[in-house]
Order: C-alpha cells, then structure tokens, then sequence
C-alpha cells in the first residue's frame, strides 16, 4: 500500500497533536471553566447554563464563517496555525476573572462585582470559542476529511474519538490536582493557554494541505449546508447529523455539571473523582481502539445499533449509583461511567466517519457549519437547558451557600442521567432512518 493510500506519518503527527491540544482546550472549557465559576465566582449553575449556551452559539457562527472562508481561499493551515497561537492567549487570560479584580477596577461593591464577573467570564468563554471553533471545529476537521479517504477514515476517526477521552483523562485526572497545587485556576490556566499558543506556532511550519484542495465557492456558501437541494442530495449525511443531534443533547444534559455533580452531591474527594473519571476514560479509550478498527471492516451504520444502548445503559446506572455507602458509591458510579464512556465514544466515533464518508470531498469546509447546528449549537441550547431545569426542579441544596442574589444554591441532581439515558434510547429510531436512508441510495 503506498503513501497516497495510508494516512501518511506526518499527517499522523498533525492529526494527534492538534486534535489532543484542542480536545485538552475544550475540555477544560466545557468542565473546569464551569467549575471555575461555581468555585471562585458563584456557585450560580443559571449563570453556567448560560455561558454554555452562548458559547454554543458563537462555535456555530464561527464555524460557519471560518468553514466558507477556508473554502474560498483554499487554506486550511493558516486559519489552524493562528487560531490555535491567539486561542491559547484567550484561555490563559481567562483565569485571571475574579470579583476581586471587577472591585480593584470598578470600585463596586461584592454583589456587583459577581455580577460584573460573571458577565465577564460569559464574554470571555464566548471570544475563546470563537477563535477555538474557526482553528479546531472549522479548518482542522475540514483538514482531516481532505486527507482521509473512506478506505482508512474509520481508522482515523476512531483515534479522533479516543482524542476527547484522553484528554478528559489529561484534564479530569490532573486539572483538579494542579489547581489546589499551584493554590488557584490563574497559574494552570496561564500554563494551558502557553500550550495551545505554542502549538499554533508549531503548526505554521508542520501543516501542509492536501495537495487537492483548491479554492472554490464564496463568502454566500455560509448558508450552503441549509438549501433544501444540498438536503435532498446528501440524505445520508443530514441523517447522520440527526444522531449525532439526539446523542448530542443527551450527552449536554449531563456532561456540563458531571464534575459539580461528583463534588457536591456524591461527596467526592479531588482525588476521588480524578481516579474514578481516570479509570473509566482509560479503560473506555483502550476498548475503542479495537471498536474503531472494526468499524473499518464492518457496516458502521449497523455497529451504532451496539453503541448506543451501550451508552444509555451506563447512564442508568450512573442515576442509580447513590445512596448506598461511600465506597460502593465510587465503584459503581466508575463501572457505570466506565460502560457510558465506552458507548458514547463508539458512537461518537461512528458517527464522525459516517459523516466524513457523506460529505462530498469538494464541500468540506463550507459543510462543516451545518455539522456545527447539529453538534454543537443544538446540543448546547437544549441539553443544558433540560439538565438545569432538572437540577432547578429537584433543588437539591448548597450545603452553607451564601444567600446573596447571586447564588442558586441548588446542585446538580441525579435525574440529569436518568433523562440523558432515556434520550440516548431515542437514537434507535434516528439509526433507523439513516439506514434507511442509504439503503436507498444503493437502491437508486
């Protein structure tokens, strides 16, 4: 087999770098920025829910405009290599945000400081994922469908799937750690965002584009993935973003406040929780390497039948890992985590070449705003909204919570799982459909 039909070397080092960094980036935002705000700012989960839903928002705009604009000027590696270098300052100014700093700089009371703070902490989340979603969301996935081909996309995708988890296992077995060592969020934060910064240098002098992208459509083609004949002439590829819509939502229903939810309501120890995520991400990332090599040589569409109840099952089990003694708690809730992770990296590792397969080699810039709708912006309007508005109806207590304004006083409460398991149920329909959907196109 030569190099034109393998991955390449160098495309593997790009691929493993940017995609481990990013996921690193991302998964500090999407766990530790919210756990940042409960713990420094207010433990106000209204104020998260929405930051989470902003940000949502903007990584959609974002790649939207960045994906079309990557297309028309047939470049992927500048808009990678400068948005990974300004990302990386973002993320290191994030932490220095406090109450404290608004009252140095406004003169403000407390209360207004919060307030001052918290909208802060919203505006800066949503600049960070603006420049995160145009170099990681837009161009860098556009990159890896130019470089891959069906024969070893599932391949790819499934070490793309693992990428996450292992830098969930990174972020949630050594971020909580590092905070108490360094004795707050400013000095891990500034660490990370050096990081991110370094690795966009590193990328103007190791990203090469395929050979085969060319420039093509203009700044109109921000709309391109939404023209009802694009729809009609991609069935497949729409079907396969409804379930990633669906195993999205459920998976935001939870995900935001599972760190908060270890924490407060189980009781868990930084240590406690750092091994029990650990061991599961660990033990799910080794197990979905060989998943992710079987999809190769089997109907991925069909495999998604496996995964999601795969998934759905852990997420039961997590609702019903409570109220039992401390210990058995910590191992039932890894074991149930430990068989949630394993599903939900399977389908998400599916899903990503069964998209990557449908989309037309020529569009993949311009379609990766409409993956966006589905994947992220979606996912993050509704799914947080669902788990908060659980969390608020349960109004599980802040034990010694303050009483200003500011603060919610409620927890993440258990039945966040329960409904992210009954949706994960609903993907069976969703895979049905896509089945369906290609069935007929080799029919056609």
């Amino acid at each position: 087999m030569n190099e034109k039909q393998t991955f390449g070397r160098n495309n593997w080092v790009i691929l493993i770098l940017f995609g481990l960094v990013g996921q690193i980036a991302w998964s500090v935002e999407n766990m530790y920025f919210n756990l940042f705000v409960f713990d420094t700012v207010a433990p106000n989960l209204g104020a998260i829910t929405l930051m989470i839903q902003l940000s949502g928002v903007m990584a959609t705009v974002a790649t939207l405009i960045a994906g079309a604009i990557s297309d028309n000027v047939g470049n992927r590696r500048k808009f990678i290599s400068i948005g990974y270098a300004i990302w990386g300052v973002t993320v290191a100014l994030f932490g220095y945000l406090s109450p404290e700093l608004a009252v140095r700089i406004f003169g403000v009371g407390i209360e207004q400081a919060v307030t001052i703070t918290l909208a802060a902490v919203i505006i800066g989340d949503c600049v960070m994922t603006l420049f995160g979603s145009t170099a990681n969301d837009a161009c860098f996935n556009a990159w890896v469908t130019d470089n891959t081909k069906p024969s070893f996309r599932g391949t790819v995708e499934g070490v793309l799937a693992i990428l996450p988890l292992i830098a969930m296992l990174i972020v949630a077995g050594g971020f909580g750690i590092l905070v108490e060592l360094f004795g707050g969020y400013s000095t891990v934060f500034l660490l990370l965002g050096i990081v991110i910064s370094l690795c966009g240098i590193v990328g103007i002098f190791i990203i090469k584009d395929s050979d085969k992208l060319e420039k093509n459509g203009t700044i109109r083609d921000i709309f391109y993935g939404f023209r009802p004949s694009v729809v009609k002439e991609n069935k497949g590829l729409y079907a396969a973003l409804l379930v990633i819509l669906v195993y999205g939502v459920a998976c935001q229903i939870f995900m935001p406040y599972l760190i908060i939810y270890m924490k407060t309501y189980l009781g868990f120890s930084v240590i406690e929780y750092s091994i029990v995520f650990g061991v599961a991400i660990a033990l799910g990332a080794v197990i979905n390497v060989f998943l992710g090599r079987l999809s190769d040589k089997m109907d991925k569409k069909r495999l998604l039948y496996v995964a999601a109840p795969i998934m759905a099952a852990g997420l039961f089990v997590m609702y019903l890992a409570k109220g039992m003694g401390h210990i058995a708690t910590i191992i039932l809730f890894g074991v149930a985590g430990f068989v949630m992770i394993t599903g939900y990296i399977f389908v998400s590792a599916l899903t990503g070449a069964i998209v990557r397969d449908n989309t037309p080699p020529e569009s993949a810039g311009k379609l990766q705003g409409v993956r966006m709708v589905f994947s992220v912006l979606i996912p993050m309007l509704v799914g947080p909204m669902i788990g908060n508005g659980i969390n608020k109806l349960r109004n599980v207590r802040l034990e010694n919570a303050g009483a200003d304004a500011m603060t919610t006083e409620y927890i993440p409460a258990p039945e966040i799982f329960l409904a992210a398991g009954i949706l994960s149920c609903l993907l069976i329909g969703c895979i049905w459909l896509l089945c369906r959907c290609d069935s007929k196109k080799e029919n056609a």
